[in-house]
């Protein structure tokens, strides 16, 4: 509280410090009087240990790259200072505090090791209304533990549905759901490994956690319903406005929130066939969009740039890092990855809970998905005949971390029916104490057999390629060519270039357009949610 007040006072942004200061003496008068806590503080069960793996395996990962990264951005930016050591400490806690929150299960552990990821984020994000609902449920019921919360939900108490609205209003904010999503479009600005770091394995999962430990009291209730039509809205909306970005990473940022969007409304649902697609959701998200953080990163530092356009055949110019993006972008939205797999199956929950919203939102924001991701990956793909050569100065450390990413991605997609039927089903017993079979096994073994088959038949194109004579043929520019594929004379005798572009529409669907009508809309709908619940409706 201390340290984020003085930096508020630095800033000047007083207000803020409130937001600090209220929940922080809120927790201490609480823990005053609590005395000594009963009970187990730390629950080891399949989600937690799911979480654990996701922040190791990703954030030890993200810093093994870091160390190769950082040398090649100082190479580039030597007007910025050297603060690695600094950036690493950092980045350790905030692992660390990872670590302690999703294997806490005494709430007042789990709001001390919240605001320690906040406060490594140098942002507070959602602190207040997690105090509000921990102080709120503990001086009612007497309780300080996050199963007591979820049963004393599921018991029709009011304490424990104002509890649940309350965290999960927090969990939004911590997911980056709309209107709280500008904080992770901020962290763009962050070096490469801290923003792969936020938008894959701590922060953002921080809320989408939460909320899956909440998806059984919130399952049929009013506060389950707004927060399913919260996330449905987020992925289709800021999928849209991912269409009209042309910096990488700010497609990537859209994309995350927009994903996560995704995750929220099969929490709200809170159905066990959602919860299956939620937590692979989750896994496939977590390596996908390290591995593409990442991978931007690196091209950055060879292209200095991060622009899309200047993408533009990159699979000839820099072939190893167009075939890490490739598998990323692959992994996230073609058919048959397990991205596409818990899309369907999260939609087909939502057609057995007859939740039409929420089926429109995912039938359209997939749609919408699938017109970004299409657009990079042709961009990277298409070939001219003047693509300019680019060193690769990719470090053996950045390189050591992309490779392992992209095999954990194939392997998770070839393993696929293994991690659903010997994790994800024990998981979803310890949540809701009965499973029901989502996809059938030969349809997953099929599925196993299909992304075989996308790996295949690029290799077999390729090596067939080889042999085969090419005679390029010159361009057609609506001119008289000049002989180099790259200029040509127009019919007015001008001389002109070759450039090719994508349109991004960016007056009407970019985030100046649609981020403040989406913004207030959500508000709207929250400030509802309060009342509706408050008032007395579980």
């Amino acid at each position: 509280m201390i340290y984020v007040t003085i930096k508020c006072i630095l800033a000047k942004k007083y207000w803020i410090s409130v937001l600090s200061i209220v929940p922080t003496v809120m927790i201490v008068n609480m823990e005053a009087h609590l005395g000594e806590l009963g009970g187990a503080h730390i629950r080891l069960d399949h989600l937690s240990l799911l979480m654990c793996l996701i922040v190791a395996f990703v954030g030890g990962l993200i810093t093994i790259y870091a160390m190769g990264y950082m040398d090649g951005y100082h190479q580039h930016h030597t007007e910025v200072p050297e603060r690695r050591h600094f950036f690493f400490m950092v980045v350790y806690v905030f692992i660390g505090a990872m670590f302690g929150f999703v294997l806490s299960s005494d709430l007042v552990w789990i709001d001390f090791f919240w605001e320690t990821t906040s406060v490594c984020s140098f942002m507070l994000i959602g602190g207040t209304a997690l105090a509000f609902g921990i102080v709120y449920f503990e001086t009612a019921t007497g309780l300080s533990t996050l199963q007591g919360l979820v049963t004393a939900s599921q018991q029709g108490g009011r304490a424990g549905a104002v509890a649940v609205m309350l965290m999960a209003f927090a969990a939004l904010t911590k997911a980056a759901q709309l209107p709280f999503s500008t904080w992770l479009i901020g962290a763009m600005v962050a070096p490469t490994p801290s923003s792969a770091l936020l938008h894959s394995a701590t922060m953002v999962k921080a809320g989408i956690y939460i909320l899956f430990r909440l998806a059984p009291a919130m399952a049929g209730t009013t506060t389950g319903y707004f927060i399913a039509g919260i996330g449905g809205f987020t992925f289709f909306m800021t999928s849209i406005i991912a269409i009209g970005q042309v910096d990488a990473k700010k497609v990537l940022a859209y994309s995350t929130i927009s994903n996560l969007g995704l995750m929220v409304a099969c929490a709200g649902i809170g159905r066990p066939e959602t919860i299956w697609a939620g937590v692979f959701l989750m896994m496939f998200h977590a390596i996908s969009k390290s591995l593409m953080f990442q991978d931007v990163g690196a091209t950055e530092n060879c292209l200095h740039s991060r622009n899309l356009e200047d993408m533009h055949g990159l699979l000839y110019r820099l072939p190893k890092l167009a075939v890490f993006m490739f598998i990323g972008i692959a992994g996230m939205y073609l058919a048959p990855f397990g991205m596409l797999i818990s899309k369907w199956s999260a939609l087909r929950a939502s057609v057995d809970s007859k939740n039409v919203m929420v089926i429109l939102f995912i039938v359209f924001g997939s749609a919408t998905t699938s017109f970004y991701w299409s657009k990079w990956l042709g961009k990277i793909l298409s070939r001219t005949m003047h693509n300019d050569q680019v060193k690769d100065i990719t470090k053996n450390n950045e390189m050591f971390s992309l490779t392992v990413h992209a095999v954990a991605m194939v392997a998770l997609c070839a393993l696929f029916p293994l991690v659903s039927a010997t994790y994800v089903h024990p998981l979803l017993n310890e949540t809701f104490g009965v499973y029901k079979d989502v996809l059938s096994s030969n349809i997953l073994n099929m599925l196993v057999v299909l992304i075989l088959v996308v790996f295949l038949v690029p290799f077999m194109a390729y090596a067939s390629s080889k042999r085969l004579h090419t005679n390029m043929k010159l361009s057609y520019m609506n001119g008289i060519n000049l002989g180099n594929d790259n200029t040509f004379t127009d019919s007015f005798g001008e001389p002109k270039k070759l450039h090719m572009a994508n349109d991004y529409f960016t007056e009407k669907i970019g985030r100046h357009a649609l981020m403040v009508p989406c913004q207030l809309a959500v508000t709207a709908v929250i400030v509802v949610m309060f009342c509706i619940v408050l008032g007395g409706v579980a």
